[in-house]
């Protein structure tokens, strides 16, 4: 009944199952393979590809325009310079013309910044304009070297500005007529010296005006017997300080309140800063330069009285 196969025809029948067995396990892999084996793969690589840190940081290019306090200038200027070394494709135009033109300029769009030692005048309030320190500055009364004046008390330093002293033997020294040197209007360091020194009282027009803080100080190392005001980055050994009260200008005297004539350092942007020029305020800001440029300028830092 049954048809015995012989020994040769067993193995060649078992190796056919055989085969088959695998073609059909190896179809069977093919079609339960999932074909996106190597999407996560891919879209890992894509995903870190597309991470902030890892974009292409764009080069920064275009031109600032900052104009403004001639106090401020120095440090203005020393920091546009190396801010320019680090972007070459950027181009800053630095001028003084006092702060009230600063603000003017921010405030008509004429230029990208306007620097300041003031806060704005009432005019200004509306027009947008966004507030930037990046300085504090000191202040002092500066005389001849042939004054023989140290010190004045604050009440004779408004009387002396406000026209009511006209010879230093007033207040202790020879007799030799004072020769007031001014800023114009459009100063802050004028405004600054009306509001702390004359307390907003109006100044005596005798005297001679100079256009800014560069040539204040170079009128008064010139002109004998004469006194005028800067911030302290201008001071050297060609004029003499004057104490203010028995107090001399100095970090810990403006932090302690001795010392009362400074001013606070204002770049202004019309609106929120855009680069260029919001990366050209951060640098000012940044710690580094805080710490390092703004005292060797002889300014102190910002946050110098937040302390």
């Amino acid at each position: 009944m049954f048809k015995f196969m012989s020994k040769k025809g067993i193995t060649l029948s078992l190796s056919a199952v055989l085969m088959m067995g695998s073609l059909v396990g190896c179809g069977t892999k093919t079609e339960t393979k999932p074909a996106a084996s190597a999407t996560p793969a891919a879209s890992t690589a894509a995903s870190a590809s597309a991470k902030p840190s890892d974009a292409p940081k764009t080069e920064l290019s275009g031109t600032i325009s900052a104009t403004g306090s001639s106090a401020l200038l120095p440090l203005v200027k020393q920091a546009a310079k190396e801010f320019m070394d680090l972007n070459p494709k950027v181009t800053i135009q630095v001028s003084a013309g006092g702060s009230g033109t600063g603000i003017k300029n921010v405030a008509d769009g004429t230029s990208d910044i306007g620097n300041s030692d003031v806060e704005p005048a009432a005019e200004y309030k509306d027009k947008g304009l966004v507030d930037h320190q990046v300085a504090i500055a000191p202040f002092a009364l500066i005389v001849n070297k042939d004054v023989k004046v140290d010190n004045v008390t604050k009440a004779q330093a408004a009387d002396i500005y406000m026209g009511k002293i006209t010879n230093w033997k007033e207040v202790g020294g020879n007799d030799a007529k004072i020769v007031l040197v001014h800023r114009p209007d459009s100063s802050g360091s004028r405004t600054l010296v009306k509001q702390i020194i004359l307390d907003g009282k109006e100044f005596t027009k005798d005297g001679i005006t100079q256009e800014n803080s560069g040539a204040m100080k170079t009128a008064v190392v010139g002109q004998s017997s004469s006194i005028g005001y800067v911030d302290t980055p201008y001071i050297d050994d060609t004029v003499k300080a004057l104490k203010i009260d028995g107090v001399s200008f100095s970090e810990e005297n403006i932090k302690n309140g001795t010392y009362k004539l400074f001013g606070v350092e204002h770049m202004y942007t019309k609106g929120e800063a855009k680069d260029p020029a919001k990366a050209f305020i951060a640098y000012i800001s940044s710690k580094e330069f805080q710490g390092k440029q703004v005292r060797e300028l002889k300014f102190l830092p910002a946050d110098l009285l937040k302390k």
